[in-house]
C-alpha cells in the first residue's frame, strides 16, 4: 500500500504475525532462504524498513548497505542472533531484535529427550527393530545409562541451562555448571547446583555434558579433540545449542574411536548438512533442530518477531533489543 512503511520476510512466519504487522506495514515474503546476492538485490529492488530474516540468513554489512537509507530493523526470528553483523549493523542506527525467553521450554524438553534416547540407546534400539534384528530378551542387550545418580554438567547456564537443569533434577540427577565465580544461581537451584569454574574438571567428572552457550568467537569449538578426550568414555554429549560450539569432524572420530560413549545433537555446525560419517555413528541420536518445534512455541516466537518489527515501525527499539545502542544513530 502507497506510503505505508514495509517489512520483509525470507520465510513466512506461523500466525499470529502476519495478521499484527499487516496492521501497520505492508508485508512481503520471499518464500524462501536466499543467497546473499539475492537478499542484497531484493533490498536494493523494493526497500523496506524491516527486515525479519531466519538464522540461516547472513544479514552483513552488504546486507545492510543494500538495505539503506530506509531499513530501520532487522528483528531475526530466533533467540540466536550470530547470523547478523550486529557490530555493522549498529553503526549504521539499524537495531536488532530477537526472540529469547519464548523457547526456553520447548528447548529444554528436547534436550531430555536427546538426553534419555542417548542414555537408553532408543535410536539403536528403533532400528534394529525396524531391520529385524531383535531376537528376543537377552540380559546383555542394548545396555544403556541410567540417568539417577549421574552426573549432569552443563556449558551455558542461563534460561535454557537453568530449565535443563531442573528438569534433569526431577530424575535424580546431580548438577554441575560451568562457570566463573559470582555466576547466577536462581533460589531454586541453589542447594542442586555445583559451579566448577574450570571446564577441563567439568567435563572430565560429568556423565552428561549439556551445551546451552551461545555462539561467539570464544565458544567457536569450545568442544573439539582436547575436550572429547577430557570426557568419561562412558560419557554423553548433548548439542541443543549452536552446532559451531562442536568440531563435527572431532566428535565423529570421538564416536567411531569409543572416546566417549554417544551423543545427542539438534543442531550442526555446518547445518543443514552434516559432518562425513557422522549418519552412520549408531550412537549418535540425531534431530533436525527441532529445539522450538512445538505449535505454542513458534507461535510465540511469531508474536515477538512481530512486536519487535512493530517497535522499530513505531520508532523504538524492539522490545527485545540486542543493540540498544543503535539509538544513539537512528534515523
Amino acid at each position: 500500500m502507497a506510503g505505508m512503511p514495509a517489512v520483509l520476510c525470507t520465510l513466512p512466519l506461523p500466525d499470529p504475525y502476519a495478521e499484527r504487522i499487516s496492521r501497520a506495514a505492508s508485508l512481503r515474503v520471499l518464500g524462501r532462504i536466499p543467497v546473499h546476492a539475492e537478499l542484497c538485490a531484493a533490498l536494493r529492488a523494493d526497500p523496506v524498513d524491516v527486515l525479519c530474516p531466519q538464522l540461516a540468513d547472513v544479514v552483513d554489512a552488504e546486507v545492510l548497505d543494500a538495505g539503506l537509507p530506509l531499513l530501520r530493523g532487522v528483528c531475526v526470528y530466533a533467540v540466536g542472533y550470530n547470523n547478523v553483523d550486529v557490530a555493522a549493523a549498529t553503526a549504521r542506527g539499524i537495531a536488532v531484535g530477537h526472540t529469547p525467553g519464548v523457547l526456553t521450554d520447548a528447548t529444554a524438553d528436547l534436550t531430555m529427550a536427546l538426553m534419555l534416547a542417548a542414555a537408553r540407546r532408543i535410536v539403536e534400539g528403533d532400528a534394529a527393530m525396524r531391520a529385524g534384528e531383535f531376537r528376543g530378551w537377552e540380559p546383555g542387550y542394548l545396555l544403556g545409562k541410567e540417568l539417577r545418580g549421574a552426573l549432569l554438567g552443563i556449558v551455558g547456564f542461563g534460561r535454557i541451562g537453568q530449565a535443563v537443569a531442573r528438569r534433569a533434577r526431577g530424575f535424580g540427577m546431580r548438577l554441575a555448571a560451568y562457570g566463573h565465580r559470582g555466576v547466577r544461581v536462581p533460589e531454586d537451584l541453589a542447594d542442586s547446583v555445583q559451579i566448577f569454574d574450570d571446564l577441563d574438571r567439568l567435563l572430565s567428572e560429568s556423565d552428561v555434558v549439556s551445551l546451552h552457550t551461545p555462539l561467539t568467537e570464544q565458544t567457536r569449538h569450545l568442544i573439539g579433540e582436547a575436550a572429547l578426550r577430557r570426557m568419561k568414555p562412558t560419557a554423553i554429549l548433548i548439542n541443543a545449542a549452536r552446532g559451531p560450539v562442536v568440531d563435527e569432524p572431532a566428535l565423529v572420530r570421538a564416536l567411531q574411536e569409543g572416546w566417549i560413549a554417544g551423543c545427542g545433537l539438534d543442531v550442526y555446525e555446518d547445518e543443514p548438512r552434516m559432518a562425513p560419517g557422522l549418519a552412520e555413528c549408531r550412537t549418535a541420536v540425531l534431530s533436525p533442530h527441532l529445539g522450538s518445534a512445538t505449535v505454542s512455541t513458534r507461535s510465540a516466537m511469531a508474536a515477538l518477531t512481530a512486536d519487535n518489527a512493530l517497535a522499530v515501525l513505531a520508532g523504538r527499539l524492539p522490545v527485545h533489543c540486542v543493540n540498544p545502542e543503535a539509538a544513539e544513530v537512528l534515523r
